[in-house]
């Protein structure tokens, strides 16, 4: 099998070559926002997920769809330790100008900029905050210094900037779960304030599951606001998919039995499918694909996760967070509960309770239930027996 030819793609957010099992996902997010591009109602969208399931796909789909129909999208990552202004800002910038470059500028635009010079003057010593905005501001529009009124200042009059020029703006938020409870708690206040006003301007944003609880906590009403979507893994038909038509694509083929190992190994997760095709392309002599090359693929595949997705986030683990999930992986996948856990490190669970919050809050583990505790990262279960002794 020609190397040049593989047609998988893994990577971080990298879209795979076919998009198997989200079709259905794609349509429900055109139609949400045409619908509020139309002065219609539509609720936000929040993908969320285990690591490995396709969000960052996902939302980039939907967001290319949009910027091709014309809409205005402002695109962010929240990293851990920024500020929501922070990361905000700049891209707001960008988008103004560019709508602004692409039509006469009307009078909804220039106030629109306006706001977000006023929201950036009492905000210039945030953490991370590097912009420079020379629009003149328009006193008491977005520059009182308390976020949730300013933000809401800032949401509305670009609502009404899209409005003014027939389009609708669109905040794609990747990793939303890492944007502090208080900062999101303002975002959601400003969002609902523009969907009472009909303004068109939303949000499709993506986070691990313990983005829900986040939400809820920040606002009670936003589980009205926004449809919160699960992604999880691939059926086995969709599944087979996202191995099969890649490898028709490229006059390939692979046996019943080869898909069966890929899914049994992969449990039908994204991004592990793109891993398991690609070595499984690269080690194969010739089509059709066996189940003999899926065995080498596997040796592969995990060699390299080990190297890089799993041990990427192996390295960001203190010693007594490492002993945490290492106990863990010793009682299986999970969930867990955080008693068995404490057990297992032969300790009471309150003196771990801090470990346990502090691997949440890096997004390493999640909360399905209460006392429940589990990886938001799959198969990483087995990497930490690898990796680490007991």
């Amino acid at each position: 099998m020609d190397r040049r030819r593989n047609p998988f793609a893994p990577g971080a957010g990298t879209p795979p070559p076919e998009l198997a099992g989200r079709g259905g996902l794609i349509e429900d997010a055109a139609i949400a926002l045409d619908r509020i591009r139309a002065g219609r109602a539509a609720r936000s969208l929040i993908f969320y997920g285990l690591r490995g399931v396709g969000k960052t796909v996902l939302l980039t789909t939907i967001r290319n769809h949009a910027e091709g129909e014309g809409l205005v999208v402002v695109a962010m990552e929240a990293p851990e330790n920024r500020s929501l202004p922070a990361m905000l800002v700049p891209a707001l910038r960008a988008a103004l100008l560019k709508m602004d470059r692409m039509k006469q500028a009307g009078a909804k635009i220039r106030r629109a900029l306006s706001a977000l010079a006023g929201f950036v003057k009492p905000r210039v010593s945030y953490e991370g905050f590097e912009v420079a905005l020379d629009f003149e501001v328009e006193p008491g529009l977005a520059d009182s210094g308390d976020l949730e009124s300013d933000l809401a200042d800032l949401i509305r009059a670009a609502g009404e900037a899209a409005q003014e020029h027939g389009t609708a703006f669109v905040l794609a938020i990747d990793e939303l779960q890492y944007v502090p409870e208080a900062e999101l708690a303002a975002l959601i206040s400003a969002l609902h304030r523009a969907n009472q006003l009909q303004l068109p301007i939303t949000l499709v944003g993506a986070g691990l599951p313990q983005l829900l609880g986040q939400m809820g906590r920040a606002k009670s009403y936003a589980e009205r606001l926004f449809a919160f979507v699960p992604l999880g893994p691939l059926d086995r038909a969709a599944a087979a998919d996202a191995i099969r038509v890649p490898l028709q694509h490229e006059d390939a083929d692979i046996t019943e039995g080869a898909l069966s190992g890929i899914f049994a190994a992969t449990q039908g997760y994204p991004y592990f499918l793109q891993e398991w095709g690609k070595h499984s392309w690269d080690l194969a002599d010739a089509s059709p694909i066996d189940e003999d090359d899926v065995a080498n693929a596997g040796v592969a595949a995990l060699a390299e996760l080990d190297a890089s997705f799993f041990r990427v986030r192996f390295d960001r683990l203190s010693p007594a967070e490492k002993r945490y999930m290492r106990a863990m992986a010793e009682l299986g996948e999970g969930p867990h509960r955080s008693g068995d856990i404490a057990e297992a490190l032969g300790v009471k669970v309150n003196t771990v309770a801090p470990t346990r919050n502090s691997l949440i809050r890096k997004g390493m583990l999640y909360s399905p239930a209460h006392g429940d505790t589990a990886f938001t990262v799959p198969l990483f279960a087995a990497f930490m027996r690898r990796a680490m002794a007991r």
